[in-house]
């Protein structure tokens, strides 16, 4: 029984070890969309900082990336920046990707 255990916490082990991973790669995403959001928005230095830290904290409203998306395109639609739907999903594809690389390098 015990190979059967040692299968079990390696298992678990790894869905843990996934699922941070999958965490820290959504989050430095999240931080990498509010910078490129912030520079849309004519945000630099620790103005740009400042807003990619409420892109992060935005995550934590609900499970997904729905919020994210939400907080982005209200703060362009209140900035007046003419950027689509589809341009901002697009970003977030890309920089999760970048994100992913970046911790991986690490």
């Amino acid at each position: 029984m015990t190979g059967m255990d040692d299968r079990k916490d390696a298992f678990e082990k790894k869905f843990a070890h996934d699922a941070e991973l999958k965490f820290k790669a959504e989050a430095r995403r999240n931080k990498l969309l509010g910078l490129w959001a912030a520079e849309k928005l004519g945000k630099s230095g620790e103005e740009a900082e400042a807003y990619a830290k409420t892109v992060v904290a935005a995550d934590f409203e609900e499970a997904g990336d729905e919020d994210v998306f939400r907080k982005v395109r209200a703060d362009f639609d209140a900035a007046g920046v003419n950027e689509s739907d589809d341009e901002i999903r697009r970003a977030m594809q890309e920089l999760l990707v970048e994100a992913v690389r970046q911790i991986q390098e690490n």
